[in-house]
């Protein structure tokens, strides 16, 4: 297949989840997709090359291992450097696609194409289990102060209640689609929160020129952290490092102030109050040196 005629690019970060990859690979074979498009595999940084091992299931998918993991941002950036397609459609390596994909995400490329100021789609996601339970359905921005939003539909059974086309703030990084154009134009993925808040700072950037949306009439599977555990110490790590480079990447003014304050003495030290209490003293270390690493970044940049 000539490159030009590529439609969409699939692109998949692997980290030590090649029986979760494979599962997601099969479910884009099995959905018999009716437009062009091609799979790109990223490992990660795997312990083994995994990438190889993937390849040989299926001769088919472009991508490479990287020695190093790079993260989040990092690993869908080398998929971008490969990718070919009209439209990037980057999926976590745990979510699999309905048997209705077909005809689903072609709807999205078509209403991107109608819409040329729309950055970006992200669709509705279900958990696996328990069975037709929602996780994203859409959000509401991040406060000024807590820089906390919520998730709507988070744990309700889909009932039809968020079927409905709505501007969102944020895209979600499960599931994520944008032209090739869009990227050409905002650049790639952040790279410097390694994981975690990566699609919030990207969207942000895209917003400053496009609208991105929710589009109901799209839906994948998401099993959730399996790569990184429910709460496990690099998650805690991550996120409270992160929320601290946020804030100082995109708060302004005495908003900026407030946010680090609220984050560090108030947020901060109530959480590490909850897990000394609970007794989480390894999820207390890392949370803790998170916080450290975040507030030493932005030292480094302000």
């Amino acid at each position: 297949m000539d490159k030009y005629e590529v439609k969409l690019s699939f692109i998949i970060v692997n980290f030590n989840g090649m029986l979760d990859t494979l599962a997601l690979i099969d479910s884009v074979y099995k959905a018999k997709l009716k437009f062009s498009h091609e799979i790109i595999v990223i490992d990660n940084g795997s312990k083994n090359n995994e990438f190889e091992a993937i390849k040989m299931r299926y001769p088919s998918i472009k991508g490479l291992y990287h020695t190093e993991n790079l993260g989040f941002a990092g690993g869908n950036n080398l998929g971008i450097d490969i990718a070919v397609g009209d439209y990037f459609y980057f999926i976590n390596n745990d979510t699999l696609l309905p048997k209705e994909a077909s005809a689903e995400i072609a709807g999205m490329m078509t209403f991107l194409a109608m819409h040329p100021w729309v950055g970006g789609l992200s669709p509705k996601i279900l958990f696996d289990e328990p069975e037709n339970t929602l996780q994203f359905a859409g959000s509401t921005p991040l406060t000024k102060l807590t820089l906390r939003n919520k998730q709507l539909g988070y744990g309700e059974l889909d009932k039809g209640q968020y079927d409905e086309l709505r501007p969102i703030p944020y895209l979600h990084g499960a599931a994520m689609m944008l032209p090739k154009q869009v990227i050409q134009r905002v650049g790639k993925m952040p790279t410097f929160y390694f994981l975690y808040y990566e699609e919030l700072d990207w969207s942000v950037t895209i917003r400053q020129s496009y609208e991105l949306f929710y589009y109901p009439g799209a839906h994948i599977y998401h099993k959730e952290s399996a790569s990184t555990g429910r709460d496990s110490p690099l998650k805690m790590f991550y996120l409270s490092r992160n929320r601290i480079i946020f804030a100082a990447r995109n708060c302004k003014g005495s908003d900026k102030v407030y946010a680090l304050i609220y984050l560090v003495f108030l947020a901060g030290m109530w959480q590490a109050l909850k897990l000394t209490i609970q007794g989480q003293l390894t999820l207390l270390g890392a949370h803790l040196r998170g916080m450290g690493s975040g507030l030493s970044w932005f030292q480094n940049v302000r």
